[in-house]
């Protein structure tokens, strides 16, 4: 007989404070706010307590913590809004809990605090190797930081480490990336996150390449670093389970995975979604609107927009999306749901059929976005 007590939720909670924000980042992030952090974390926890009563305290058993970079608050702040998360929701035993930080703010104290205030997943934004790439891109610190970091984060005990890493960048070689990737494979990570970089709309990276200041790599040169990243981290026992994505066994990341398969997720402060009784929900992205009180906006999810976010997200997974999982879901088979939609990307390569799970194959991987148009 089948369990129909419903999957344990997500929690994140979205920290916008950064000492400078990133020349490429249009998150919602503000750089010199650090004074209205007591505020921001009282408003945090009030909305925790609330959206715990009014959704009936769902058990969670992942964490995150976003930002901005959240190693900006003290110990005491971080450590106020993890207490209220698990006074809120019952959390899971065995529960991932994880908090970004920069490798330029990270102290012995504050990673100290984390571990025992529960948090056991380190996300850091290393980005790159070389010097001249972190300052092109607006980051405070260099590869010697996130060395230190790295071993802060293990004498307080953490074992699961991630790593963010950048490629595609303006001025960027291939031979940067080897180094950048030979760099972070010698800190032994349990999990990498490989981006490339996507230039956003009025950020100041965007100026300068629109200005022709900066030089992006061609297509080429892009696809062969991420498959030289893909080859370096298989190599050294990162399996990809998702386009950007790499991690030891037993180490992917829970959170994000509940993301992409649409598990329920409830998310707290300026700018943060949740995703609860097929609503989506959206909080202020302004940080004085969000401490001013203002109402989030909620949008109600159709039928036919659930099916395609199934497959938007799921298809992100090299394992694919689960034509069982699906039906369960929606009511109906993959096939039923987008019928001859599916015929052109499958004959042309780009999805197949495997083990019950409909996947990108490695050139569909490349080419993600033609196959999400061909299933609208």
């Amino acid at each position: 007989m089948h369990s129909t007590l419903p999957k344990p939720i997500g929690l994140y909670v979205h920290l916008p404070f950064c000492v400078r924000k990133c020349a490429y980042c249009d998150f919602a992030s503000y750089a010199g706010r650090q004074a209205d952090i007591p505020r921001y974390v009282d408003a945090v926890v009030q909305e925790i307590t609330r959206r715990g009563a009014e959704t009936g305290h769902p058990s969670a058993d992942t964490i995150f913590l976003g930002g901005g970079t959240p190693s900006l608050l003290d110990e005491f702040q971080i450590t106020r809004i993890l207490d209220a998360l698990f006074d809120a929701f019952p959390i899971e035993q065995n529960a991932e809990i994880t908090c970004e930080c920069n490798p330029g703010t990270l102290t012995p104290p504050f990673a100290q605090a984390l571990r025992q205030a529960g948090v056991n997943r380190l996300s850091l934004g290393a980005q790159a190797a070389q010097t001249r790439l972190l300052r092109l891109l607006g980051r405070i610190h260099d590869w010697e930081q996130v060395i230190a970091s790295v071993e802060i984060a293990r004498q307080a005990g953490f074992e699961n480490i991630n790593l963010d890493l950048m490629f595609g960048l303006p001025s960027q070689t291939v031979s940067d990336f080897r180094e950048t990737l030979a760099a972070a494979m010698a800190l032994c990570p349990t999990h990498v996150s490989c981006y490339g970089l996507i230039v956003e709309e009025g950020t100041p990276i965007c100026r300068e390449v629109t200005a022709g200041k900066l030089v992006l790599p061609n297509e080429e040169v892009e696809r062969d670093m991420y498959e030289f990243a893909r080859q370096t981290f298989a190599e050294h026992g990162l399996q990809q389970y998702e386009i950007s994505n790499f991690a030891r066994e037993g180490y992917a990341c829970r959170h994000n995975i509940g993301c992409w398969t649409r598990v329920r997720y409830l998310g707290f402060g300026c700018a943060a979604h949740s995703f609860f009784d097929q609503c989506r929900t959206m909080n202020p992205p302004q940080l004085d609107a969000y401490l001013a009180g203002e109402e989030p906006k909620t949008e109600q999810i159709s039928k036919d927009e659930a099916r395609f976010e199934s497959m938007m997200l799921g298809l992100r997974m090299t394992r694919g999306v689960k034509d069982e999982d699906f039906t369960r879901m929606h009511g109906l088979s993959i096939r039923d749901a987008f019928g001859a939609k599916l015929d052109k990307p499958i004959n042309a390569g780009l999805l197949e059929w495997h083990e019950g799970a409909l996947r990108l194959t490695r050139l569909g991987m490349d080419l993600q976005n033609s196959v999400l148009v061909d299933l609208m």
